[in-house]
């Protein structure tokens, strides 16, 4: 490339990040609350209503039972196992609901939502991954917790996730906390919360009690809602609930105690969380009490009982709700920034119907305050308004401002109005005004997402300019990437496309190696055209799409890494797979570590016949112990993260791995990565400046990529691993280019089984089709309940932000870094036996006048090559193309966020994808596509 096109390649690249910057600022913007406690406030038509106090509360302590992922059919259906719970709603001492969860389904901002009744900011997404985050607490805002501590003598109590503690520093009078990322068992976490219990149902001193337990949701991640360990856990947790109802009904400093059982969120048929399928967004929730028996005789007792539609138990409400009812129940103001509406059901605990009204109206007012913040124009006066406007068609705010004028006008007329005719238009304004301020709970600053998504298209431009030259050859392979590129950019704007990305590259990859296959046999057909490079490529990309199935529409369905061949006592066969996975890379690492003992032992250099068969046995003893530790990582870690998956090995062995120290294990493998590397880094410095002839064969950048496997093998789940071994294939046949293919001389006629004549073009759609198929196959999708932690603190034994962020990308994105350094090894003929043919040599008799031929195409084929190691035009315009499809993407990615932002599906897939675009192009383009692949591209000239 020139220098101009390098310049302009360099600033596009620098526009990507502020460009997701501003935009993510105005997308995302800081969402401002009311600082400060609540207060009870005059509330205007004291002396016409006869009030002279505030409601009596009902209950003076709490008991707050989360179940992490609690499903409402957990609780409510016939197959559930919380037999106790329904017990209770059949005696009329609960009183069900499915609770509204909305996107994002996950466990920081659900916890926001329950304790303020607000709607969280998307931006909790991103904080909920944060462990040591600090700027994401509820210390400062109006909650429940806050209302309870704010009590003469108020104490508060926390046992279970540690989430509560980093929302609530310093609130609770005792906690023990637990980490819902770094503890992945099905018992421990629980059992941490529920020895508390015992002790603290004796205590008399608190005034509410949260427990929150996650071995449920940790069920789920694991073996999905279906799974063997979900109903004995629903018994586990009915158990609990028995053991504190009990105490409630027989212990006299319990006896006026609220007991609520509640899940954060749901989980899909995945066992996965974090989308807006109806599994993710119907908890269960229960309020339970002896007390409550006073005002269930007309309601339904049914339990278990079928739902109404998917996951819908009993009535709906939304999961806000569940803090301004604990307000009235518990007798303090509503928290300040709340739009949850107090559920109707409890009202009739208040024998005094003015009562009823005066609760509600608080709830009202304390809604309106931020109505009138949101629409400051309009008059929410509490006199009567004549010439207000209230037919025809309205906007929200004017809605919402007659409505209120209807309650001022039920509350100035004479009090022997009936008061459910009050009741009725508070609910009335309350319910409007909650259903708008949810959907206009981010205020966009369009400017900022209009500015970010103009400098993402300047970077594309920039791209573009930078390609000219490129863009004047037109060829097929050009036409292929431009309508991959178009077709990707157009399906962006539909919801259902983004939930289901996976097909789209599937398919688009299946066409590019047919096409392949077709174009090379335009030249020449082949009789045993099965075994043609392309068709055995598409055959093996048939298998990797089943291995996980991913998407939102088929989550959960069948799939080879969760069928019956890996499960149970045949997990035999998946070990086997894995063990011959690390085999296949130990024995390649062997051959770099012999590469490197001839250069020291031999003094031999690059371009000098040599042989390593002398020293193979050495290296394979040298590198075997690093490739043992690896795999009995994986086994030790599998069997405590997911020990399905290791039934079928002995008992002794499965003993052993229990004892084994995880952490140090896992250090040794990358120290032992890093060491390798060291050494075979300083053998391949000695070849390079000790070389007579020719160029470097890039064989220090496939050692590299064969050190890289291993790493990603160690952060990659034990059901994936054999994808690596099918990849490897994959990259088999990808390199079997024309020089490479198999000859044979018959009849002085030159006949070749097939090839892949990939130009550098050719090369770059390659590696952008399997990085982006790669992701999916592994088994991640659009939506953030994807994304795996599982193996975050590999070799870390606390939290370190910047190196679990980086565990956690390396995880997820184990695919497209094996096909994006894959693509820089073909792009630059890494590792590729070079003959040194001297053409003065070559024979002019005719009867080898065709061997002649292919050896003079092997003599410029080897030079293009070189040519192309010992410069970084070839790397650039690989670079250049991969950008122009990044800016694209993001371009249409953020237009279609900007466009839609008011769309039903905004928060739970656009936003999501947003947030996948982000690490896309960051993490994997920036680090991996630019930082790693630059570093290949100087080593492969070695």
């Amino acid at each position: 490339m020139a220098r101009l096109q390098v310049s302009l390649l360099a600033l596009a690249n620098l526009l990507i990040p502020v460009a997701i910057l501003v935009f993510a600022t105005g997308f995302f913007p800081y969402k401002p609350f009311m600082p400060g406690l609540a207060t009870y406030e005059d509330l205007g038509w004291e002396g016409k209503m006869a009030w002279t106090k505030e409601p009596d509360p009902k209950f003076d302590k709490l008991v707050f039972m989360v179940v992490d992922a609690l499903r409402s059919d957990f609780v409510f259906s016939k197959e559930s196992g919380m037999a106790f719970v329904q017990s209770l709603i059949r005696s009329g001492s609960a009183i069900p609901f499915t609770a509204h969860a909305t996107s994002p389904t996950i466990t920081m901002p659900r916890v926001k939502a329950i304790t303020t009744g607000s709607i969280p900011s998307f931006l909790d997404v991103i904080l909920n991954f944060a462990e040591s985050d600090t700027t994401s607490t509820l210390a400062t805002q109006d909650t429940w917790l806050a209302q309870l501590k704010a009590r003469e003598g108020g104490k508060l109590v926390m046992y279970g996730d540690d989430t509560w503690l980093k929302l609530f520093p310093g609130f609770f009078e005792r906690a023990d906390g637990t980490s819902s990322f770094f503890v992945s068992d099905f018992t421990e976490v629980d059992n941490n919360v529920t020895r508390h219990v015992p002790d603290e149902l004796l205590n008399s001193d608190w005034d509410a009690m949260i427990m929150h337990y996650l071995g449920l949701d940790h069920i789920g991640h694991k073996t999905g809602p279906k799974g063997p360990n979900m109903v004995p856990k629903q018994k586990e947790m009915d158990g609990i609930v028995r053991q504190i109802y009990e105490a409630i009904e027989n212990e006299e400093h319990l006896l006026n105690t609220l007991f609520v059982l509640c899940g954060d969120h749901g989980m899909n048929d995945g066992g996965n969380h974090g989308g807006s399928t109806p599994g993710e967004t119907s908890p269960a929730l229960v309020f339970m009490s002896p007390k409550i028996k006073k005002i269930t005789e007309a309601m339904e007792r049914k339990s278990p009982i079928e739902p109404k539609a998917n996951f819908e138990y009993y009535r709906i409400i939304e999961q806000s709700d569940i803090a301004p009812t604990l307000a009235g129940l518990m007798g303090y103001p509503v928290p300040k920034n709340n739009l949850g509406v107090f559920i109707e059901e409890f009202l009739d605990l208040w024998d005094d119907a003015a009562d009823r009204v005066r609760l509600l109206l608080h709830n009202a007012r304390q809604i309106k305050k931020i109505v009138e913040a949101t629409f400051p124009n309009l008059s929410f006066s509490d006199e009567f308004v004549e010439d207000m406007h209230c037919e025809g068609s309205l906007n929200s705010g004017q809605e919402l401002a007659c409505k209120w004028q209807d309650i001022v006008r039920a509350m100035s007329s004479v009090a022997s109005l009936h008061p459910q005719i009050r009741v009725e238009y508070i609910y009335n304004f309350c319910r409007t005004a909650q259903n708008v301020m949810s959907s206009t709970a981010s205020n966009y600053n369009v400017s900022r997402l209009v500015l970010g998504t103009s400098l993402a298209f300047l970077s594309f431009a920039f791209t573009l300019a930078s390609l000219y030259r490129r863009l004047r050859d037109v060829s097929a392979s050009g036409i292929f990437y431009t309508l991959t590129l178009v077709l990707y950019c157009i399906l962006m704007f539909a919801s259902s496309y983004v939930e289901e990305e996976h097909n789209f590259w599937y398919w688009a990859t299946s066409l590019w190696f047919f096409y392949l296959f077709i174009s090379d046999s335009r030249e020449q057909w082949f009789k045993n055209f099965i075994f043609h490079p392309a068709i055995m490529l598409l055959f093996l990309h048939r298998i990797a799409r089943r291995w996980n199935q991913t998407g939102q529409k088929y989550a959960g369905a069948d799939d080879i890494a969760h069928s019956i061949i890996f499960l149970g006592r045949n997990s035999i066969v998946l070990w086997s797979l894995v063990g011959a996975t690390y085999m296949d890379i130990v024995l390649r690492l062997a051959q770099h570590v012999a590469r490197s003992l001839a250069t020291f032992i031999s003094d031999q250099s690059v371009g000098e016949a040599e042989s390593t068969e002398g020293h193979r046995f050495m290296a394979t003893i040298a590198i075997l112990p690093l490739g043992i530790t690896a795999f009995v990582f994986k086994m030790a870690f599998t069997a405590r993260d997911a020990p399905e998956l290791v039934l079928g090995l002995n008992e002794e062995l499965l003993a052993w791995l229990d004892s084994t120290a995880l952490v140090e294990m896992a250090r040794m493998v990358f120290g032992g990565i890093a060491l390798t590397a060291s050494w075979i880094a300083s053998a391949e410095w000695k070849r390079a400046v000790n070389k007579k002839k020719g160029r470097g064969n890039g064989d220090f950048a496939i050692a590299l990529f064969d050190l890289a496997i291993l790493f990603l093998m160690t952060q990659t789940k034990a059901q994936n691993i054999p994808l690596y071994l099918l990849f490897r294939v994959q990259l088999f046949f990808l390199s079997k280019s024309r020089s490479l293919s198999t000859i044979s001389i018959r009849d002085s006629n030159v006949q070749l089984v097939g090839y892949l004549n990939l130009t550098p073009l050719a090369i770059t759609l390659t590696t952008l089709l399997l990085t982006q198929s790669a992701f999916f196959i592994l088994g991640n999708s659009n939506a953030i309940s994807s994304i795996d932690l599982s193996n975050s603190y590999n070799g870390v034994s606390g939290f370190n932000i910047t190196v679990v962020g980086t565990l956690v990308f390396l995880s997820n994105w184990a695919g497209p870094v094996y096909w994006s350094l894959a693509g820089i090894t073909l792009l630059g003929s890494h590792g590729k036996t070079q003959r040194y043919i001297d053409e003065g040599e070559l024979d002019n008799r005719d009867w080898i006048k065709k061997e002649r031929e292919h050896l003079d195409r092997l003599v410029r084929q080897e030079k293009r090559e070189g040519e192309m190691r010992s410069g970084w035009a070839g790397w650039e315009e690989h670079v250049a193309l991969l950008t122009l499809f990044v800016g694209a993407s993001l371009v249409s990615v953020m237009t279609a966020c900007t466009v839609l932002r008011q769309h039903l599906f905004v928060w739970s897939v656009f936003s999501p994808k947003f947030l996948y675009g982000m690490a896309w192009s960051v993490a994997w383009h920036f680090g991996i596509t630019v930082g790693l692949g630059a570093l290949w591209w100087w080593v492969g000239g070695w």
